[in-house]
């Protein structure tokens, strides 16, 4: 009977160890697959080949066409300057954040609002920023006319201006906490404490000995996320849509508008728009990686100089970024639940003048089904993501296989690149499959970006989780797969529903993969606020606006609050 129990025992752990492998191979085929593809789809139109609109021959032709549009070299030079500059500030204010205030009490309680404000979509927080800097908003209303004189808005431009300025300050109020949390997350693997008391130690500010000592040795773990901030801003079509310049507007919201267009025949013009975007955003990349090799080579001898100047304006303006990025995120957000609850705000009064819940109500029937669509589209992108990322996760401890560094560029190949660069082939081969518009599609399109955000928001705490409980309920018996439902999965269930949390917030927030692979037919709540962003009426934009920053927030609340109350008594189990 013993000897029976014991060789089911090893069936089921071999069987189990049998079906891991088969979850990164998995993994990578639906990263991989369409990506490739919509490459594919992309390169071949580009070149004149797509059969269903006539083209049955490869040529150059569109590419001349494209060049000689007259839009497209201030659209290229508009896109990599704010690119460029809204990467290198969010970047430069990340370690400035890091670098003043290491182990200050005034940086905890920084620590404690990224991940909520990681959790606000690019969108929401665009339209928040519209509704604070524009002419007749919310700044303008708190200093006129008292102040300013202004008894009607000026005439200036402030949103959608020529030099992108304001697309890239809704650029750099999301892309600083991401990146600030990646620097966060990095600090630890150089040992960041060690190395500034060890610079203290030699008569060096912390400061001072953190940019000296720490840096050198944490950026190159910060590649891929500046990497994948910088395609980001190359290619950001939602954010470009509400902030940007319209005149001409950045490549990709340009290459959206040809793939709009009622004649087919830009959408030859708008694959090979997106091979250019590709192009340019490859060299931008190569850009950056030179460059990043210049300035460690420039400043080679600041760093082993052995000055001791200290440097006590960088402490000050790590504090003031630390307040005004999440103060100006927090006041736009306010300023759409202001918005969407007013009923009469003339201007220049500073807060509305009546007060109604008409605008909720009279959206009600719409709203409602458009979050059930957001909802279900999140949920399912985000639960394959998880079923996946354990999956792997668990090869890795069983196997003791730890994913290498191009597996980690692999997974971050859908960030990486441009999304109007392949979710446009995607779309077409799609279309060629007749599955377009449909509910699977868009989640497969969403699985492409919520699935690298899980990994990395789950990675690590799986990783360190202390191998003896594992060994403990190894040796009383329990199988691999018992041990993960029993002993893994409930001792790392807040990281678990945090990377959860976090997956939906991306998925909630996707733009151009709901338009491509839903054909337009799927309303999700950011297509919905970006649409009605281009109206006049802002207590409805205030309305979506919310709507669509609430959403994650409440999802990272449940995360939160779940595991404190499953665990309130068991402190070390909460964070």
């Amino acid at each position: 009977m013993l000897t029976a129990t014991r060789s089911q025992a090893t069936r089921r752990n071999s069987s189990y160890l049998r079906l891991l492998p088969l979850f990164p191979r998995l993994t990578w085929l639906l990263l991989g697959l369409p990506v490739l593809g919509g490459l594919l789809g992309v390169v071949l139109p580009a070149f004149g080949y797509f059969p269903d609109l006539g083209g049955d021959h490869l040529h150059l032709g569109h590419f001349w066409s494209l060049l000689a549009h007259p839009a497209v070299p201030g659209a290229v030079g508009l896109t990599l300057w704010t690119g460029l500059a809204a990467t290198a500030i969010s970047l430069a204010l990340a370690l400035l954040l890091a670098a003043a205030g290491h182990r200050t009490r005034w940086f905890q309680k920084l620590e404690h609002s990224l991940v909520p404000l990681l959790a606000v979509p690019h969108a929401a927080v665009a339209l928040g920023l519209a509704f604070l800097i524009a002419p007749s908003g919310w700044f303008v209303r708190l200093l006129s006319p008292g102040l300013t004189g202004w008894d009607l808005p000026p005439e200036f431009v402030t949103v959608q201006d020529s030099w992108g300025l304001s697309l890239i300050l809704g650029l750099v109020l999301k892309e600083t906490p991401y990146l600030l949390l990646m620097t966060l997350a990095a600090l630890p693997q150089v040992r960041a404490s060690v190395m500034v008391r060890a610079g203290q130690a030699l008569g060096y500010a912390s400061v001072v000995a953190w940019w000296r000592l720490v840096l050198p040795q944490l950026y190159p773990l910060l590649r891929l996320p500046v990497f994948a901030v910088l395609a980001f801003s190359l290619s950001v079509v939602d954010v470009s849509l509400i902030l940007g310049p319209t005149t001409p507007p950045p490549l990709a919201v340009l290459i959206l508008q040809w793939i709009n267009e009622p004649d087919l025949e830009f959408r030859f013009l708008a694959a090979t728009g997106a091979v250019l975007l590709l192009n340019l955003t490859l060299v931008a990349l190569a850009g950056t990686w030179l460059l990043e090799r210049l300035v460690f080579h420039r400043f080679r001898g600041w760093m082993t100089s052995g000055r001791r100047k200290p440097a006590p304006f960088l402490k000050t303006a790590g504090r003031l970024a630390s307040w005004l990025l999440p103060g100006l995120s927090g006041a736009g957000l306010l300023g759409l639940l202001l918005w969407s609850l007013t009923r009469r705000w003339p201007y220049p009064q500073s807060s509305p003048e009546t007060w109604t819940l008409r605008n909720w109500l009279r959206h009600g029937p719409a709203l409602a089904d458009t979050v059930g669509t957001t909802l279900l589209i999140a949920g399912g992108s985000t639960l394959i993501a998880l079923v996946l990322v354990v999956g792997c996760l668990e090869n890795e401890q069983w196997r003791q296989v730890r994913m290498t560094p191009r597996s980690l560029w692999l997974l971050y190949l859908p960030l990486i690149l441009p999304q109007a660069a392949f979710l446009f082939g995607v779309q077409v081969l799609a279309v060629k499959l007749r599955i377009d518009g449909t509910f699977a599609v868009v989640i497969w399109s969403h699985l492409l970006f919520v699935l690298p955000y899980c990994f990395l928001s789950l990675a690590e705490s799986w990783r360190r989780l202390d191998s003896r409980f594992l060994t403990t309920a190894r040796c009383l018996g329990h199988s691999p797969w018992q041990v993960l439902l029993r002993v893994r999965m409930p001792l790392l269930l807040r990281p678990l529903l945090v990377a959860a949390a976090i997956g939906i917030a991306v998925s909630v927030a996707l733009y151009l993969p709901t338009l491509f692979a839903g054909a337009g037919r799927v309303a999700t709540l950011t297509t919905e606020a970006v649409a009605h962003a281009a109206g006049a009426d802002r207590r409805v934009i205030g309305v979506y606006g919310f709507l669509q920053a609430l959403v994650p927030w409440l999802g990272l609340l449940f995360a939160l609050l779940v595991s404190r109350l499953l665990f309130r008594n068991r402190q070390g189990m909460q964070g």
